[in-house]
């Protein structure tokens, strides 16, 4: 049996070690909003924070996360920071199939934990590895740039 840390609340878990913390969390706790995309950590579909850093859930072994916090998209609306992420990312119409959008999110709001006055530069950074099929890298960054600014006047 392993606890995991995940959203502030700790959870028993009865996972084999090895099993990526993605099924854990998507299968043994029914947290469904981190997406499967690739398996390979190479999409982003699957980015959660681990300790406030954006990382591949379908990478990382159960046994590996013990005595960690871990946040899921699930918990992202219990912040400021990700409140004015969700609230842009609508006025910029950025889903589009949505598949993707949990773990844009989860990265950009890693980054607005870090930098609210991110550079182009900045955010393709840190949106770097996220893929979006439907295309909108445009808007992304526009919500990005909206959120950070919404961030700063508060």
């Amino acid at each position: 049996m392993h606890k995991l840390r995940i959203n502030g609340r700790t959870q028993p878990v009865t996972a084999s070690p090895e099993t990526p913390v993605l099924w854990v969390l998507r299968d043994e706790l029914d947290m469904t909003g981190t997406r499967f995309g690739c398996g390979l950590g190479l999409c982003g579909a699957c980015t959660i924070h681990l300790n406030g850093e954006a990382v591949r859930s379908c990478c990382i072994p159960v046994s590996a996360v013990e005595d960690n916090e871990i946040t899921t998209v699930e918990a992202m609306g219990a912040s400021v920071i990700g409140r004015e992420i969700q609230k842009a990312w609508l006025e910029h119409e950025v889903p589009q199939c949505g598949y993707c959008q949990s773990g844009q999110m989860m990265s950009a709001m890693a980054l607005l934990m870090k930098n609210t006055r991110p550079s182009d530069q900045d955010i393709d950074h840190a949106m770097n590895g996220n893929i979006c099929r439907c295309g909108t890298y445009i808007q992304i960054r526009e919500a990005i740039h909206a959120a950070a600014a919404a961030l700063r006047k508060s």
